[in-house]
C-alpha cells in the first residue's frame, strides 16, 4: 500500500527537474572541483525545504560552494560571519526611529538583517553566543523573526547553511543536540582527492574565470519543494526508515544491544521526517517517482550523524556516529519479506 495523497507526477515534470538537476551541477562545478556527494546533498536539503550543517578544515571552498550555489538558481544570498560579540538584532534586524518627513513625526522603520535573503551562509556558527545561535535556529523553523511586537516573514524560499570548524574549539559555543537537530543534514565537507586538488591548484594559481548561469529562479524552486511532497512512498520504505532510526534509542524494545553499550541518546521522529523527504528529493533528481531503501540507505549518515550521541564507552574505542551508522544498514534488512518476519523487528512496530 502506499500514500497516494498526490495523485501524479507527470513524466514530463519529472524529466524536466532531473534536468534542471543536470545543468546545476554542471554550472556549480565550473567554479568548485569534486565534492560531488556535499553538492547533492545540498540541492537535497534546499528542494526538501531543509537546512544543512557543513564541517570541515578551513580552505575546502565551503564559502565559495554555497555563493557559487546561490548563484546558479539566481537566488538571493547572504553570508555572517559569526563572532563572539555578534548579537542577536545583527542578524535578524532592529526597528530603527527615523523621521517622517511629510509629517515631521518620529516612527519606528524596520531595517531587515541578513536573514532576509534566500540563501544564508552562517559561517562558525559556533563563534556566537547561544543567544545569537537560538535567534538563527528560530528562524529556520518558523520561517518569521519577531522584532518588538511585530513578526517579519523571511524570503521564500528560505536556505540556511551553517558551517562550523572541527578542529579549533577554544573559545567556541558547540551547538547543543536539540539545535543540531533543527539542521536536515550534518554534512562533511572533506579533503579532495590528488587529481582534484591538482585541478584546484591549476585553476586557481591562473587567471581562468567562470561565469555561472542561473538555472533555477526561486519560484522555481518553491515549485519543486511542493512537488517533492507529492511524491508516493510505499508503506514498505516507511517501515524501513522507522527501524533504522527506531533502532537507536537506547532501552527501547527491539534495540540491538550494542546500540545499548555504545549510544548515550537516539534519534527522534525529525530523523524520520527529514529522512522521507530526502529520499522523495533524491528520487525525483534520479529522475524517478519512485522511492526505494536504497535513497534511505544514501542519506541516512548525513540525516543521523547528529541526532546521535556515542557514549564515553564508544568514543574510548574510537567509535563514531558514522560507524553506528555504517553498522545499522547492514544489520537492518531491506527486503520487505525479511523486515516483516524478524522477529526483533516485530518488537519495533509493535513497541
Amino acid at each position: 500500500m502506499s500514500d497516494n495523497s498526490s495523485n501524479e507526477i507527470s513524466s514530463q515534470s519529472v524529466d524536466l527537474l532531473h534536468q534542471a538537476y543536470g545543468r546545476l551541477k554542471g554550472q556549480i562545478r565550473k567554479v568548485i572541483v569534486g565534492q560531488d556527494d556535499v553538492i547533492e546533498q545540498l540541492l537535497i536539503a534546499l528542494f526538501s525545504q531543509g537546512h544543512c550543517l557543513l564541517e570541515g578544515v578551513p580552505g575546502l571552498a565551503k564559502t565559495l560552494m554555497i555563493s557559487t550555489l546561490a548563484r546558479s538558481l539566481s537566488m538571493t544570498f547572504s553570508r555572517i560571519q559569526f563572532t563572539p560579540d555578534l548579537m542577536p538584532a545583527d542578524i535578524t534586524g532592529t526597528d530603527v526611529l527615523q523621521e517622517n518627513r511629510s509629517t515631521g513625526q518620529r516612527e519606528f522603520r524596520f531595517i531587515p538583517g541578513p536573514l532576509f535573503h534566500n540563501v544564508v551562509l552562517a559561517d562558525e556558527i559556533n563563534r556566537t553566543p547561544p543567544k545569537t545561535q537560538a535567534a538563527l535556529l528560530e528562524a529556520m523553523q518558523e520561517r518569521q523573526v519577531t522584532v518588538g511586537q511585530t513578526i517579519h516573514k523571511l524570503s521564500v524560499p528560505f536556505f540556511v547553511l551553517a558551517t562550523q570548524n572541527p578542529i579549533e574549539q577554544e573559545g567556541t559555543y558547540s551547538l547543543p543536540e536539540a539545535q543540531q537537530d533543527r539542521f536536515m543534514f550534518k554534512v562533511f565537507v572533506r579533503y579532495p582527492s590528488f587529481e582534484e586538488e591538482r585541478m584546484i591548484a591549476r585553476q586557481t594559481t591562473s587567471n581562468m574565470k567562470f561565469d555561472v548561469e542561473g538555472v533555477l529562479t526561486a519560484e522555481q524552486v518553491t515549485e519543486i519543494q511542493t512537488t517533492v511532497r507529492q511524491v508516493p512512498i510505499s508503506d514498505h520504505v516507511i517501515n524501513y526508515t522507522l527501524a533504522l532510526v527506531r533502532q537507536t534509542r537506547v532501552g527501547e524494545p527491539g534495540t540491538p544491544e550494542w546500540i545499548n553499550q555504545w549510544l548515550a541518546w537516539g534519534a527522534g521522529p525529525r530523523a524520520v521526517q527529514n529522512l522521507l523527504l530526502g529520499a522523495k528529493t533524491r528520487a525525483l533528481l534520479s529522475g524517478r517517482t519512485v522511492v526505494s531503501t536504497d535513497d534511505i540507505q544514501k542519506l541516512a549518515a548525513p540525516v543521523l550523524r547528529h541526532r546521535i550521541v556515542p557514549n564515553f564507552t564508544a568514543e574510548s574505542e574510537g567509535i563514531t556516529s558514522d560507524r553506528v551508522i555504517e553498522r545499522l544498514i547492514q544489520e537492518t534488512p531491506a527486503r520487505e519479506s525479511e523486515l516483516s518476519s524478524d522477529p526483533r523487528f516485530g518488537k519495533i512496530f509493535a513497541a
